[in-house]
């Protein structure tokens, strides 16, 4: 039985500042297939080269990526600062209007970090550019020194709403995990529940209210160890879950 297909949706990059290309990490392309069961699809992450109702027709569920760009503050209406960074516009071009799309029809979309920033963003919300200038905030950023698995190890816990969706998936109301973003959520957008948040408050897991489907984001990353870490493997097992649950009732409409 074929898998279902999964788009990863990436970012653009510069190698040796000159030869541009689109990539995903190669932990996320490992967690879509070892642990959600599905066959990754790296997606051009330009409008120019793909269509909304292109990518749903060859897809079976998505997932948003993070990444070291961020959504333009013109999504939200503001103004774009020093303390927003870098940005992929085109990026903004194609998951923005593909992340609508699919919470509309239903069909299955799980977002990582920036992901989970362009979930809000897409219903309407807004975000701070640093969260570690509000008061009272942790600094949520990637540790600079040490190896890949310190900069990855769990660093503090996310408490999530009594019975909600999260809390139900994990088995348990809190669970430890790592920390490599500068911005997280201000506003949410409409329809957004924060279904979990860090102890300094915040918003760290979501998902939109009264969509048909799968529509979970959270602001860690558990594309990290997601085959041996618990808390990963449960979200993306059950992201598999319903990209072929999806898969299948488009192959019964077919037959």
């Amino acid at each position: 039985m074929a898998r279902p297909v999964v788009g990863i949706i990436g970012n653009h990059y510069l190698i040796n500042e000159q030869y541009s290309v689109h990539a995903v990490g190669a932990m996320t392309t490992e967690a879509v297939s070892g642990v959600a069961g599905c066959m990754p699809v790296m997606i051009p992450t330009d409008p120019r080269y793909a269509q909304v109702d292109e990518l749903m027709g060859l897809c079976d569920g998505f997932v948003f990526t993070g990444g070291r760009p961020n959504v333009h503050p013109e999504e939200y209406g503001e103004e774009a600062t020093e303390a927003h960074g870098a940005f992929d516009r085109a990026r903004d071009g194609l998951a923005l209007p593909l992340i609508r799309a699919c919470v509309e029809r239903g069909q299955p979309v799980f977002g990582i970090c920036r992901g989970f920033q362009e979930f809000n963003v897409a219903m309407g919300g807004s975000l701070h550019p640093e969260i570690r200038d509000l008061p009272g905030r942790m600094n949520h950023r990637m540790p600079p020194e040490g190896t890949l698995e310190e900069k990855f190890e769990p660093r503090h816990a996310v408490r999530f709403r009594a019975g909600g969706v999260f809390h139900r998936l994990m088995g348990a109301p809190e669970v430890m995990t790592n920390t490599l973003h500068g911005q997280g959520i201000n506003r949410p957008g409409a329809r957004i529940v924060i279904d979990g948040q860090a102890g300094d408050g915040t918003p760290e897991a979501l998902y939109v209210e009264g969509a048909p489907g799968f529509t979970l984001a959270v602001q860690w990353h558990p594309e990290w160890n997601a085959a041996q870490d618990r808390v990963s493997r449960k979200l993306f097992e059950a992201f598999g879950a319903a990209a072929r649950a999806w898969s299948a009732g488009r192959s019964a409409e077919v037959a």
